[in-house]
């Protein structure tokens, strides 16, 4: 009897929901997409610009054998469900492995796991769907996007300046991080006093002369100030007030990555490759299950069916004046495809339960959700602030304080959330107060400080540039390709990142900035919604994008090749630095009249004298990186090892020796040398 098929991105997951569904159902893993755009065509975009931009999709190499086996996997099941992830590249995907394997219409359906849990995959699996066309043109629309620009930047780029590459959103976060160091360069620190009385038991600052806000400039001001005081304060007014301080909303990706990185010290990168697999599915003492929800989303909204539960367990566990309510959202753009925020799918896995279950890692970051979302549903925390203005001839100074009267949701989330108390003295109005000292200090404005990874996230996230699930490989592009440097955590741009930026801004500048990027995005936002044509986007920004590429081919300056300070041996000419596939090398400046390439000398480690010549035994590596020991006279002596050689020879077989394993041992007999008393075993 033929099975049903279930085809999902990651083989981890196949594992966990091939033993909620039993025997009638075969779960096997795409291993994500099975097929990209083809490197031919038209400056190798693999998209037929004049034919309304149809793309030429190829197998990718790794997966051809996968694709061999799911199309025998196929042929053998009467139905295929399609479950790659719920978000428009999972769309995508699903078309992909349905248009590649040959399924008909009539032979599949769409599958969305929001989590993976059992009950919640028996019920995507009872109430399937079809693929939604439209986000799959809004995936691929964003595709052939990123392959035009990529493709096209990163040539002009490499051609002109030497530099790796462009991108779309890349390119943006870039021009940022070099907006923002240009700031800091430009800036003049103003120099400010200030003055602060100290009595007994609290303080009070300085901020207003004649009912007026003051502001002191200089140490001749802040001296003048000093003058005109004595040494008693009057209590002129004192306000206490008990303010609520809500919690925030529960995760959703951007929030995610930016709590972890300032709370745990994560990158994004490692913050989402430990959501995957805590969604995927953990190994618990009696079962296989999705400890989170998806974990790709701009909805903070939590399902009823989580909600209840949820309220009802911060009732029992915490009492009836803990309970919140849920929290609605005043930003409706930009969230995608409606689906939850992040969240554990059950609340009564606690992060206690299921700690010996996780690594070290995958416990830190379960725990900041769950805690996250517990907090989200509970009743805010109370604080009684205090304001106590004093008065010293025309000095107006103020003290404040706040005492936490109820801890409310900081009562789970307070290891991530400081509130700390700060108590002023009981005083009433025309009190009098002898001053202990008064100081005056003097300080400098700041720059605008570099942004760090969570920074940055957020500010991409307020501007609209990208989505949520390219935030972290847009960190680490920018990282890989040498535009930027950490410096106590901050992204630094380096030289060839600030001369990238000054080059596209100088011919793309109309393009290549938030407000184009941001565009971009709602159009691929509306072409989801079924609102726009996508080979229309697409042809509306080739006309504006390609005769400025070809405008940059042409007049953009080519940078000098670096000269070495020798000249070339053939043809006098000076030797530059070029860059190849392989790294840099030493070249003629007159290439390609004069083919010359300086032979670089490697550093040898030499080890000992050869045993079978008169060469040396130098340390050596393979073509994969592993180390062995070779002779330098090679290939006219063959001398090698993969363990390191010693001097001196076997006394039993006169074969060389070896280290291994801590110990010197002849490299053919069974010789060991006792290194302890110098006789042989």
């Amino acid at each position: 009897m033929k099975k049903n098929l279930v085809i999902v991105e990651s083989p981890s997951k196949s594992k966990t929901i091939e033993k909620y569904l039993g025997d009638n159902y075969k779960v096997v893993s795409s291993k994500g997409h099975i097929r990209d755009l083809a490197t031919t065509g038209k400056y190798g975009l693999g998209v037929d610009i004049e034919n309304g931009f149809q793309p030429n999709y190829i197998p990718i190499s790794r997966q051809k054998k996968l694709i061999t086996e799911l199309k025998k996997d196929v042929k053998d099941s009467d139905m295929v469900y399609l479950a790659s992830d719920p978000d428009r590249e999972g769309e995508a995907i699903a078309w992909h492995l349905k248009d590649t394997l040959g399924v008909k219409d009539n032979q599949y359906k769409r599958v969305l796991f929001n989590e993976i849990t059992h009950d919640k995959v028996l019920e995507a699996i009872a109430h399937p769907t079809v693929i939604d066309d439209n986000l799959v043109h809004s995936q691929e629309t964003r595709r052939i996007l990123d392959r035009i620009i990529g493709f096209r930047l990163s040539k002009l780029l490499q051609n002109k300046i030497g530099a790796k590459s462009a991108g779309r959103v890349q390119s943006v976060a870039l021009k940022l991080i070099v907006d923002r160091e240009r700031e800091i360069v430009a800036f003049v620190p103003e120099e400010y006093w200030t003055v602060t009385v100290h009595f007994e038991d609290f303080d009070a600052n300085l901020y207003q002369y004649q009912n007026q806000d003051i502001e002191l400039k200089t140490e001749a001001e802040a001296d003048s100030v000093l003058e005109g005081l004595c040494d008693v304060y009057t209590v002129a007014k004192k306000e206490e007030k008990a303010k609520n301080k809500n919690s925030k909303y529960p995760f959703i990706t951007s929030t995610l990555q930016q709590e972890a990185s300032t709370k745990l010290g994560f990158p994004a990168k490692k913050t989402m490759m430990i959501a995957q697999k805590l969604y995927e599915g953990v190994d618990l003492a009696n079962e296989t299950v999705g400890l989170i929800t998806y974990m790709r989303t701009d909805s903070i909204r939590l399902s009823d069916e989580f909600v209840n539960p949820a309220l009802h367990y911060i009732e029992e566990n915490y009492g009836k004046n803990y309970v919140g309510y849920v929290k609605k959202s005043k930003k409706t753009e930009n969230v995608q495809d409606a689906h939850e925020a992040i969240r554990p799918t059950s609340i009564m896995r606690t992060p206690l339960e299921v700690k010996a279950y996780l690594k070290s890692d995958e416990f830190k970051l379960y725990s900041l959700i769950y805690k996250r979302t517990l907090a989200s549903l509970m009743a805010p925390a109370k604080v009684n602030q205090t304001t106590i203005i004093l008065e010293n001839r025309d000095y107006t100074f103020k003290a404040t304080g706040q005492v936490l009267i109820f801890d409310g949701y900081l009562k789970v989330y307070a290891d991530y959330e400081s509130s700390e108390d700060k108590i002023l003295p009981k005083l009433a109005e025309r009190d009098r107060r002898v001053s202990r000292d008064v100081e005056k200090e003097q300080h400098f404005t700041k720059p605008p400080a570099r942004y760090t990874e969570a920074k940055l996230i957020k500010e991409m996230e307020e501007l609209g540039i990208g989505r949520p699930s390219t935030y972290a490989k847009t960190m680490d592009t920018i990282k890989e390709r040498g535009y930027v440097v950490l410096e106590e955590k901050k992204f630094k741009p380096t030289d060839i990142g600030v001369e990238t930026t000054d080059k596209l801004q100088d011919f793309f500048a109309d393009l290549i900035n938030v407000e184009y990027t941001r565009q971009m995005e709602e159009e691929l936002d509306e072409i989801a919604d079924g609102k726009m044509v996508w080979n229309q986007v697409l042809d509306g920004f080739y006309k504006l994008f390609e005769p400025r590429v070809l405008n940059a081919f042409n007049d953009m300056e080519k940078k000098a090749p670096v000269e070495v300070g020798e000249d070339c041996p053939e043809c006098g000419s000076p030797l530059v630095i070029r860059k190849g596939r392989y790294g840099q090398f030493t070249a003629c400046s007159n290439y390609p009249e004069c083919k010359y390439i300086k032979k670089e000398e490697k550093e040898e480690k030499v080890v000992m004298d050869c045993p079978l010549c008169q060469g040396k035994v130098v340390e050596r590596k393979t073509r994969r990186g592993k180390v062995f020991y070779g002779c330098n006279q090679y290939p006219k002596c063959k001398f090698a090892s993969w363990d390191l050689p010693v001097e001196g020879s076997c006394p039993k077989c006169g074969e060389f020796l070896v280290e291994k394993n801590n110990e010197t041992k002849c490299s053919k007999c069974d010789y060991i040398q006792d290194t302890t008393d110098g006789k042989e075993k």
